[in-house]
């Protein structure tokens, strides 16, 4: 678009998307940066395709700045550097891997299996001793956009080990199988959290379809720690 770029996997908020699996190739990400990218103007938007952290658009002008996979000279010093970061899976590799290959499981899928609540339909269970709320997100987007008031904090990189049978989201939901509603930035993690949790027996469990921002958007109360 004129004024804006939408960068898929390429070039995020800080950060440039990984290339040690799925067919990455760290000299043609370098061709796609430098050699595309960057040559837009300062002033151009950045809109990645996604942001854990809950940031949403940067400019070419402050990543190339503030970027610090971009502080490179050569494509040889950019494929040293990429393939140096000796970065884990992520967690829920096993997880994603099959929904990515089947289309990936969208919050509409979650929605179609009953497994969603509108922010409205979440504000109506807040407090009730039936349902627990789950937040996914880490505590740099906590801090910057606050918190739904009675959350419990798990966060989306724990989800593995919290569903296992002796884990905490097991102990939280408890013999009466207390309802879990996870709830992360926009809606994208919960998804996912709602599914391994289904998976693993915890049948009660579902998200705010939306997340956060779904939240903001219905006037539904945030506090900050």
């Amino acid at each position: 678009m004129p004024d804006r770029v939408f960068t898929g996997d390429t070039l995020l908020i800080r950060g440039t998307g990984r290339t040690d699996f799925q067919n990455g190739d760290p000299r043609a990400q370098f061709e796609s940066l430098f050699g595309r990218l960057l040559k837009l103007p300062d002033e151009t938007l950045v809109y990645p395709a996604h942001d854990y952290k809950g940031d949403t658009v940067s400019t070419i002008a402050e990543e190339r700045a503030f970027n610090p996979r971009l502080q490179v000279k050569s494509v040889d010093e950019y494929v040293d550097l990429m393939e140096s970061l000796d970065l884990p899976d992520p967690k829920m590799m096993d997880v994603a891997v099959p929904a990515n290959m089947h289309v990936g499981l969208a919050q509409e899928t979650v929605a179609r299996s009953g497994w969603a609540l509108s922010a409205a339909e979440t504000m109506g269970v807040v407090g009730q001793s039936d349902t627990i709320l789950v937040d996914l997100r880490e505590p740099t987007e906590r801090d910057k956009h606050g918190v739904i008031p009675g959350s419990v904090h798990l966060p989306y990189t724990d989800l593995q080990k919290n569903l296992e049978p002796d884990g905490l989201l097991h102990q939280l939901a408890g013999a009466t199988a207390k309802r879990l509603v996870f709830y992360c930035a926009f809606g994208e993690r919960s998804a996912m959290a709602v599914q391994a949790a289904q998976d693993a027996g915890l049948g009660a469990a579902c998200h705010i379809q939306g997340g956060v921002q779904a939240w903001k958007l219905a006037d539904g109360p945030l506090t900050r720690q």
